[in-house]
């Protein structure tokens, strides 16, 4: 009797880099095609990885300090099953020490760890998303573009209109730089609603402050931050007719869902290795991101013919 393979992937997040790695898994599947195929992830992308067609099972890792001893032989557990390979996506000192710690020599691990059986090249300078392309193949995987209909959650009860830009003005509250101004996003929002595209402002609730900011200047916006979880999140990126924002995770799912997006970037993201990629995205960068105007955003978004 042939035994099942089993392959389990360790990516915690951040989303954007959640999102990179979007064909990797699909090269992965298609690799493996009757796999067990697992994801060990964060609690708060695990909603969102369970809706992915490639993954059997998503084990959620609460990232828990050492110390905590339940969390701590829980991973363990996972990670000591029989997998056939483990596919280090993360490639940080947290799970460096899982290889360490808890994996045996004999285990095929693919990753920057110190001593795994698998070790990745140098990926300075090389986008994520081929990043973990890269990883896929090394593991045995087949490259393929990943197909994005698996983005199909439910926003009939917003009742938007036919037409609508979103924009995404919030980014992670510990990278206030990486925000464009507020006032260019309701200089922006102003321009398209007089030219008869609605606005929705989108985001979480971390993005409250940044999303409010938005909508005392361009109050006629449809405000549905905090109002969507990551599925829902990317089904109206996916619905729209174009997607304005920063450097953060929503943005990469928008570009992912073949919505004309513009991701404006500063000084802190270098564009070579975290630029988003979809079929219609491009990106805006200048230092500081305060000199990027509303301007430059609409003649991108001309010259892509989203407008």
């Amino acid at each position: 009797m042939t035994t099942q393979k089993s392959v389990l992937v360790i990516k915690h997040g951040a989303l954007g880099d959640l999102i990179q790695g979007l064909d990797a898994y699909a090269s992965i599947r298609a690799g493996f095609p009757d796999a067990h195929i697992a994801l060990l992830t964060s609690p708060a992308f695990a909603p969102l990885a369970g809706t992915m067609p490639w993954f059997d099972e998503i084990i959620v890792d609460q990232r828990a300090s050492f110390l905590n001893l339940v969390a701590t032989v829980g991973v363990a557990r996972h990670l000591r099953r029989k997998w056939h390979a483990i596919i280090d996506m993360q490639c940080s000192k947290r799970t460096a020490n899982y290889h360490r710690l808890f994996v045996t020599a004999a285990t095929d691990w693919y990753g920057t760890a110190t001593g795994c059986s698998h070790p990745m090249p140098d990926f300075t300078g090389v986008n994520n998303q081929r990043r973990m392309l890269t990883a896929a193949r090394m593991a045995g995987g087949v490259t393929i573009e990943a197909d994005m209909n698996w983005l199909n959650a439910d926003i009939s009860q917003f009742d938007l209109p036919k037409r609508f830009a979103v924009l995404i003005a919030g980014c992670s509250p510990a990278k206030p730089s990486k925000r464009w101004p507020s006032h260019h996003f309701a200089s922006l929002a102003n321009t398209f609603m007089k030219q008869g595209l609605a606005v929705v402002l989108a985001g979480t609730n971390a993005d409250r402050e940044a999303v409010d900011a938005v909508w005392d200047s361009a109050s006629d916006s449809i405000d549905l931050a905090g109002k969507t979880d990551i599925p829902m999140l990317a089904a109206l990126c996916a619905q729209s007719s174009l997607v304005v924002g920063n450097d953060t995770g929503p943005v990469f799912l928008a570009a992912r869902t073949g919505t004309p997006t513009v991701m404006l970037l500063g000084g802190d993201t270098n564009p070579d290795m975290s630029a988003p990629v979809g079929a219609h995205c491009s990106w805006i960068q200048d230092v500081p991101i305060s000199n990027i105007t509303p301007d430059m955003v609409i003649e991108r978004l001309t010259s892509m013919k989203a407008l």
